[in-house]
């Protein structure tokens, strides 16, 4: 790279598309619509139009190998050859139908834990991003298994943009993943058979003309141990020495580095990335302690959120840098990857003017990214720093964001309010009698098939081309479908299908007041799936009723139970786009007393199960360990502010999945859900050692049908589950369901599926009845 004063790069750019191209080239692909080939040259167009952009932005270093057809941790696992040998992987390279049945599994396989269970999915640190955790086992070897990053540098290159290609750390590589061995093992220990793989890949990038590598370590930002700082330590001491010519950039976000700071500013690179969006209380320190021979590259910029950078702000922390390290050192970029944040403002035609004032995506964040490097170069910017204080001013005074009867609403709120009645033992007797379940209930997560037609009906009736009456007649039908369905499949709970909604979160904020909606904010939750998260802006309040209406017609048809579902305040909050001008705690508490309304309607209809989903309570657990009691406390209170209302007979169930919640058992009973549905099949039963340990006083539906996945499980690997949880649960407290909604499945698996659980139930019923 050529001497720039205060360079500017990114840590990498959102890889799905501005209109979500690649979804639909990867799901047009998986359909057998285009042929493979087709699928790499969309991708290639979307790459080359990614640099460019870039390019055109004023970016000086820009970032390849940030692209992925599916997730960047399980390109990681294909480029070092760690493939689990039941995806019969033997070529020299992993080839893409190799890559997509590690991320998806294998479709006609039988075996729950042979042939078919794809690499087990959880959340990238606090985010609503899920990658697919490493597999690896003692004595794992690796091998160069891809060529991805090498190609795509080349790729760029013939663009002529050099690229900084980017790479996920060979330690957070290895602590993020999990062993299948009966006896665990310090996955740290496979680090001297890792580092050769990498330092092979880093020697062929400085071969092709590679200047710059990042190497991304965000485990600096969780609570490491000595001997996981010592390995850091090792590692690129080991990576420095093995690649001489090439510059390594160390990059950490996320949060905080507290005694870990140290063991950043030692280690043997040419520099380090610091994201001070999460961490500006110790910018000084860092400052203060920086070594004389390395670049740091500031995150200013939120890379996490979607409100405009407070450009007078961010100036004044950039001069305290600016004088420490001058102007070939300091760089300056987004706090991490724009991978969180929707790609472009400029789609966004019908969002309200005043509001799209106060937000920046990742197109604008780079031109904010650019804009002060200009002005620390002492290049006039007048009109853009103008305009920025005009919106940063306007947003704080702005008189949509607060209510006073909210506040008084959330002021009134005492203990009284979260407290069910009668205990769990008391009142699961009265919900027995009034339910008459059988042993081994079987249910759904709540979401149906949203099929060609549910999704063209909900588009026209949007843009006018569908009457009300029509669509809601559209929708009765599908309902009435989807409760025969059930009732002849043979479920116990029936749910309504869902097809009114969207998304579990944007449906119900679109009822809120508070929240605002994009039309094209999509961002990437996992593989080919995103999601277009809401923006709380403004304190939140219900005007009315939200789902009384369908969950009141479905119980109409059926005289089975019929379960209400609610998304929970904590994932409404996660899941969302977050108001940054008061505590999340707030925001969260003003949602729950918007979903107690809810939920008393609910009631007062005539429903006896309401689910309050509440996936993303694992999420949201700070980084650090020492922050989870503060944050727990406020998020339990926030549920149990949902649900406290109800009479004992109404039974409370909630949701989760994708998340590892062991250490925080204890918090999710004292959630006081009736019961709880949490994702297993894909970890093979692996989350119910929480409960070895810990009685947990409610009831457990473990989900047995991993809906991620195409295949569909027999049902002797469904009743295989279910005996496995009732080696750690009572049976009574034993439900059968799938793991999360079928929203995304088609109407050929699910059938099937459901009608495999219904059957593995009854085999249980009759292995315990005899």
């Amino acid at each position: 790279m050529k001497s720039i004063p205060y360079p500017t790069h990114s840590l990498g750019y959102p890889r799905i598309g501005d209109q979500r191209q690649l979804k639909r080239a990867v799901e047009a692909f998986w359909s057998g619509q285009i042929a493979e080939a087709e699928l790499r040259e969309r991708a290639a167009a979307l790459r080359r139009e990614h640099w460019l952009k870039q390019q055109r932005a004023g970016i000086d270093l820009i970032p390849s190998n940030d692209f992925s057809f599916y997730d960047q941790m399980l390109d990681m696992t294909a480029l070092v050859g760690a493939v689990p040998e039941r995806f019969g992987w033997s070529s020299e390279q992993v080839d893409l139908a190799t890559y997509f049945r590690i991320a998806r599994g294998n479709r006609d396989a039988a075996e729950c834990c042979g042939n078919g269970h794809a690499l087990e999915m959880t959340k990238w640190f606090d985010t609503n991003y899920h990658y697919l955790v490493p597999e690896l086992h003692r004595g794992q070897s690796f091998r160069l298994g891809s060529t991805k990053p090498f190609d795509e540098f080349a790729e760029a290159l013939a663009l002529d943009i050099k690229t900084k290609p980017v790479l996920i750390g060979p330690v957070t590589y290895l602590l993020l993943s999990k062993t299948r061995d009966e006896e665990a093992f310090d996955p740290l220990a496979l680090l001297g058979g890792l580092l050769p793989i990498y330092a092979e890949v880093l020697q062929r990038l400085v071969a092709l003309g590679a200047e710059w590598v990042q190497l991304d370590e965000p485990v600096l930002a969780l609570d490491l141990t000595d001997a996981q700082r010592a390995a850091l330590l090792g590692a690129y001491r080991t990576l420095s020495e093995a690649v001489p010519g090439l510059r390594l950039l160390v990059a950490t976000y996320f949060g905080d580095l507290r005694q870990n700071l140290s063991t950043l500013l030692a280690l043997p690179v040419a520099g380090v990335h610091f994201d001070v969006t999460r961490a500006e209380a110790e910018l000084d320190t860092l400052l203060a302690a920086f070594p004389g021979d390395k670049v740091l590259s500031l995150g200013f910029v939120d890379g996490r959120n979607i409100w405009k950078n407070d450009f007078a702000h961010s100036f004044e922390l950039l001069v305290k840098a600016k004088s420490r390290l001058g102007p070939e050192r300091l760089w300056l970029a987004p706090s991490c990857s724009l991978l969180h944040v929707p790609v472009t403002l400029r789609s966004e035609s019908k969002l309200d003017p005043e509001l799209r004032g106060w937000l920046a995506f990742a197109d604008e964040k780079l031109a904010e990214v650019v804009t002060l490097a200009r002005v620390l170069r002492d290049e006039p910017e007048p009109l853009v720093l103008s305009a920025n204080r005009q919106a940063c001013d306007a947003r704080r005074a702005s008189g949509r964001i607060h209510n006073r009867l909210v506040s008084e609403r959330l002021a009134q709120v005492s203990a009284h309010d979260t407290q069910r009645k009668l205990p769990f033992a008391e009142r699961s007797k009265i919900q027995r009698s009034r339910l008459s379940l059988p042993l081994f209930p079987t249910t759904t997560i709540g979401s149906f098939p949203q099929t060609d037609d549910v999704r063209s009906a909900r588009a026209r009736w949007k843009k006018g081309e569908l009457a009300d009456a029509e669509y809601e007649s559209f929708l009765e039908s599908k309902t009435a479908e989807v409760i025969a369905s059930q009732e002849k499949i043979g479920l116990d709970v029936l749910v309504h299908g869902e097809f009114e909604r969207n998304d579990m979160v944007e449906y119900f904020g679109e009822q809120l007041d508070g929240f605002a909606f994009t039309e094209n904010g999509w961002v990437q939750s996992y593989g080919s799936r995103c999601v277009k998260p809401p923006i709380i802006f403004g304190d939140v309040s219900r005007p009315q009723p939200m789902t009384v209406r369908w969950s009141s017609y479905a119980q109409s048809l059926t005289t089975r139970p019929m379960k209400g579902m609610l998304t929970g305040p904590v994932t409404m909050l996660q899941w969302s786009f977050v108001r940054d001008d008061q505590p999340r705690s707030v925001t969260t508490r003003q949602i729950a007393l918007a979903l107690r309304d809810e939920v008393l309607d609910l009631e007062g209809a005539g429903i006896g199960m309401i689910q309050i989903d509440e996936p993303a309570l694992r999420e949201g657990l700070p980084l650090r360990r020492q922050d989870w009691k503060e944050y727990l406390k406020w998020a339990v209170e926030a549920f149990r502010l949902c649900a406290g209302g109800v009479r004992d007979e109404t039974q409370i169930h909630t949701h989760m999945c994708y998340c590892e919640f062991n250490d925080i058992i204890d918090s999710i009973a004292a959630l006081d859900a009736d019961v709880i549905s949490i994702e297993t099949s894909r970890s093979n039963m692996e989350l119910l050692t929480a409960f070895e340990e810990f009685s947990y006083p409610a009831e457990v539906g473990p989900g047995v049908w991993d809906i991620h996945s195409p295949r569909v499980p027999s049902a002797d690997e469904m009743a295989a589950l279910l005996r496995r949880a009732c080696a750690v649960l009572p049976a009574e407290h034993v439900w059968a369901n799938p793991d999360c909604g079928l929203k995304t499945r088609g109407w050929q698996e699910v059938l099937p599926a459901l009608e495999h659980m219904v059957e593995a139930a009854r085999r249980l019923r009759r292995e315990h009845q005899s």
